[in-house]
This record gives structure tokens, C-alpha cells and sequence, in this order.
């Protein structure tokens, strides 16, 4: 394990990883902080159960790198980090637990501040802030923005639009048939807003319980996880965990687009990236689509505190950073992954030329 993480953290300048245990509550997490540049590592606390720590290791480190990139292009003032605890959410999970990761994440000083994920809650959130302030994600009694999963969802739908617009000439969504990968909190909101805008949806997901409300209450098509891939639609829209656009499922697609909240999308960024290229497939990158959570999140830390009206207007422009993407890709040749890394890249030099001079 040793080599291979070290050398992904020195070819992408990872500034620090830190394994968390506490064996009286049974924590194991790992905390990974890629970039301070332009603020404190940000990002949200996942928990799931790892094939192996050292995947769990290889996850946080690859979340991480996307939060530098995500704040970046999004135009906010934070550095990329993320966690991941070991374990079952719906079993292991505890006051103890998620007490002791609090005083974890006190330790470093500010260094690093979190917020929900996959596997994490809001309620999760309030019982950290009880042991370290160094939250973002907080509920609205907290002084937080609540439930970001409706901003992160029309963020990526917006992402969506933008790329309607680039394959079919206009940003309509209506009569489009789109195959909906994952029902958790940002997917279930999306399938709203899909559906609201005249889209077709097929949907799936591993819970069955999920997908028989959205079979109920929506009367969307559900077809199993594995199937999802080889649906006869225009958008491939994934909303669950990452590494699924891959050498084995590109071949299976049918699309034009791929466009949804997942993060790091591509198993192998810049293969896959080209892969889809290659078969003349428009995507969203993931972390300018997913970013309409963060932005809701962080309002409040701008002067005058949370303003909604200006977090949500903040999110829309979402459409445009989207549209800035593809015009940079296409100024330079290069694929829309590539275009959204220079484009944060840029702003992160920008910046720190300034603060270099000032």
C-alpha cells in the first residue's frame, strides 16, 4: 500500500492524511487534505463499508483532490479535503462514534472542515459540532444553510441543460429520456426537477424501497442497477458513488450525454474522459455539476452572512460555468475534463499570484 499512496499524493501535491482510530467507540477514519491554497480544506464526511482500508484510503484521497478543484472552479474560498469513516452507516454508527471523528477533526487546528456525504447527515453533523466548530454543513438551527441536497441536484441539472444546449442546440429537457442512477437525497430531488421539466426517466437504484416509492409515486420505469447502463435514452445521469463510467460500461451506453452529481465519475479520469470523447458523448464534469451543494453551504461565510436568494442564484450559474467549460475545451483542443482542471487550475495560480504580491 505504501508506494502507491505516497506516489498518488506526490503526483498531485497532497499536503497531509490522516488515519483517525478510537477504539473504545470503534472509529476508523481517514482524513485527507489535498490543497489549502485558497482557504481550509473542505469537504464532507462519507461513511461506507470499504472492500479494504486501503481502498478507503485511495477514496478519501481521490475526493479530496476533487474538492480543490470543485471550490476552485465554482469561484469560493476553500481547499479541497474529505473523510471517509469505515463502516456500515445504518449499523455501525454512533454518538460515540461520530463524538470521538469531532475530536479528530479539532485536532487539526481548522486545517481541514467537514460536512455530510454519503452515509452522513445533518443529525450526524449537530452531534460533531458538538465537540469541534469546524463544520460547514450544519442544520439551520446551527447557524447552517439545512438540507443541501435540492441546491446540489438543481445544480446538476442546470449542468445538464448546458449540455443539451451544446448537443441538441437549446437547453430543453422536455421529451429527453434519461437513465437516473442512484435515488439517494440529491437523486430523489432531481427526479423531481426532471420530471417537472418534461423529461422521460428511467430510474434504479439498490434500494428496492426507494425505487417502489418512485414507482408509486412518480410512475418512473425501474430497472435493475446492472441494466441501468444499456437503457435506450438520450442522458446517462448517474447520483451514486463514482468509478462508473469505465472501459466496461462506455461501450454499453446509448447516449449523447452524461450529466448527474456523482463524484469522480471516470474510474481512470483521463482514459475514460477521452473514451467518451471518442464516441462523441457530452458530459458534465462532476465537480462543476455537483457543486450547487457547496455553494448553498458556504454562502454564509461570505459578509452579510447566508442570503438563499443569493446561494441560489450563485448555484444557477452553474449553466454558464458549464458553458465556460466547453468553450475552453474547444478554444484549446482539448477534452471538457482537461478544460474544467485548467480553468480551476487558472483561478488557483490567479490567486495566489496576488497574495503573493500583496
Amino acid at each position: 500500500m505504501d508506494a502507491p499512496v505516497f506516489d498518488y499524493m506526490r503526483r498531485y501535491n497532497f499536503k497531509k492524511l490522516v488515519l483517525c482510530n478510537d477504539s473504545d467507540s470503534g472509529l476508523r477514519a481517514v482524513i485527507a487534505i489535498h490543497s489549502t491554497a485558497l482557504g481550509p480544506a473542505t469537504g464532507g464526511t462519507r461513511m461506507w463499508t470499504y472492500a479494504s482500508e486501503e481502498a478507503a484510503i485511495m477514496d478519501a484521497l481521490h475526493l479530496a483532490r476533487g474538492m480543490t478543484y470543485k471550490y476552485a472552479a465554482a469561484g469560493l474560498d476553500f481547499g479541497g479535503g474529505k473523510a471517509v469513516i469505515i463502516g456500515n452507516s445504518k449499523r455501525d454508527k454512533s454518538e460515540a462514534l461520530l463524538r470521538a471523528f469531532g475530536r479528530m477533526i479539532n485536532q487539526l487546528g481548522g486545517e481541514y472542515q467537514t460536512g455530510e456525504d454519503v452515509g452522513t447527515t445533518l443529525e450526524d453533523m449537530e452531534i460533531i459540532y458538538s465537540e469541534t466548530d469546524h463544520l460547514v454543513t450544519l442544520p439551520v438551527h446551527c447557524g447552517g444553510a439545512g438540507d443541501i441536497a435540492p441546491a446540489t441536484a438543481l445544480g446538476s441539472v442546470e449542468a445538464m441543460r448546458a449540455c443539451a444546449a451544446r448537443v441538441w442546440g437549446a437547453p430543453e429537457l422536455k421529451g429527453r429520456r434519461v437513465a437516473l442512477q442512484g435515488l439517494g437525497a440529491v437523486g430523489w430531488s432531481a427526479l423531481g426537477m426532471l420530471l417537472e421539466q418534461g423529461a422521460e426517466v428511467v430510474v434504479c437504484d439498490t434500494d428496492q424501497e426507494k425505487v417502489a416509492r418512485a414507482v408509486k409515486d412518480y410512475g418512473v420505469q425501474a430497472v435493475s442497477p446492472a441494466e441501468i447502463y444499456d437503457q435506450d435514452v438520450d442522458i446517462f445521469a448517474p447520483y451514486a458513488l463514482g468509478g462508473i463510467i469505465n472501459p466496461e460500461t462506455i461501450p454499453r451506453l446509448k447516449v449523447k450525454i452524461v450529466a448527474g452529481s456523482a463524484n469522480n465519475i471516470f474510474a481512470d479520469e483521463e482514459r475514460d474522459a477521452a473514451a467518451l470523447d471518442g464516441r462523441g458523448i457530452v458530459y458534465a464534469v462532476d465537480y462543476v455539476a455537483n457543486s450547487g451543494g457547496t455553494i448553498l453551504d458556504t454562502d454564509r461565510f461570505r459578509k452579510g452572512g447566508f442570503q438563499p436568494e443569493r446561494a441560489m442564484a450563485n448555484v444557477r450559474t452553474i449553466f454558464k460555468r458549464t458553458e465556460a467549460v466547453f468553450e475552453i475545451a474547444d478554444r484549446e483542443g482539448i477534452s471538457a475534463y482537461l478544460a474544467a482542471n485548467h480553468m480551476a487550475e487558472a483561478r488557483i495560480e490567479a490567486l495566489n499570484r496576488v497574495r503573493l504580491l500583496g
